[in-house]
């Protein structure tokens, strides 16, 4: 993985948090990364690029005047104010290639002083075992703080830790050998048609990053919501305060208002609203 800069921009040492998408469902990361990127007024210091990402162009996602600027696979944001470097991934990972891919972005990491990972993902819906909603759309988090899974600060925050991480499972098992170094066994890890219950969550991409980042003696935290395909920006929102609670940013931001700013992409983003003529 190569990082490169915008023109006059280099990484910032005093950005020392990182916050990223692990592309899943919905794909709520994303939106909450655009939304953090638009809200932080976050300034596009450069583009990392990985052979492992599928490549893609297309506008300028923030700006309402056309301005010549690109959006490319993998951008990188800083927000000095906030002392944190956000990316922004825009396309899946080549198949097959998500290991490789987590290795190099946390040796980017590492080489570029990022003290804290925050990881923003999505969990399928269908597959919520203990579902509460009795306190509204829940926030599940992963911590590298403890061997558990379990973290103090997310605790109080009234987060849940996600029930479902086991770092004695096979999978969870298979990625921490691999991310640190060791030589794991290729039936470690079983064929998509072959997954079981307890394999999906280690499956997903935020479990790659996760033990990756980790490995690296990086603070890791994943902070993590149930969805379904469709229109997911309420998600998007409940992620991106989260995150921002976490890192300790504070706004007026409360729902869908206060001080978020919309990214002008979002206008788009599911079509015009239908003619209320039919109903």
């Amino acid at each position: 993985m190569e990082f490169v800069p915008a023109k006059g921009k280099a990484v910032r040492e005093d950005c020392t948090a990182l916050v990223l998408p692990a592309l899943s469902i919905g794909n709520v990361g994303q939106l909450a990364v655009d939304l953090l990127v638009s809200t932080l007024r976050a300034e596009r210091i450069g583009f990392l690029d990985d052979p492992n990402v599928l490549p893609c162009v297309g506008n300028d996602a923030y700006g309402p005047v056309p301005s010549g600027e690109l959006a490319l696979p993998l951008e990188a944001y800083d927000s000095p104010s906030n002392a944190a470097t956000l990316v922004q991934q825009r396309s899946p990972v080549v198949k097959g290639m998500m290991i490789e891919f987590a290795k190099n972005l946390a040796d980017f990491a590492v080489s570029s002083g990022k003290k804290h990972i925050v990881v923003l993902s999505s969990l399928d819906f269908g597959r919520w075992q203990r579902i509460d909603t009795s306190s509204g759309l829940q926030t599940y988090y992963l911590s590298s703080s403890s061997s558990d899974g379990s973290d103090d600060q997310c605790e109080q925050f009234g987060w849940k830790r996600l029930p479902e991480f086991n770092p004695d499972q096979r999978c969870w098992k298979y990625l921490s050998t691999l991310a640190e170094g060791g030589n794991a066994a290729q039936e470690g890890l079983p064929a998509e048609d072959d997954l079981e219950e307890d394999d999906y969550y280690p499956s997903l991409p935020f479990a790659a990053l996760f033990s990756f980042f980790k490995a690296k003696g990086l603070k890791v935290t994943c902070l993590l919501c149930y969805c379904s395909e469709g229109d997911n920006m309420s998600d998007a929102f409940h992620l991106a305060e989260a995150a921002l609670k976490l890192l300790g940013v504070r706004t007026n931001s409360s729902g869908h208002g206060g001080d978020w700013i919309i990214p002008y992409s979002w206008k788009t983003l599911y079509g015009p609203p239908p003619d209320i003529s039919i109903f």
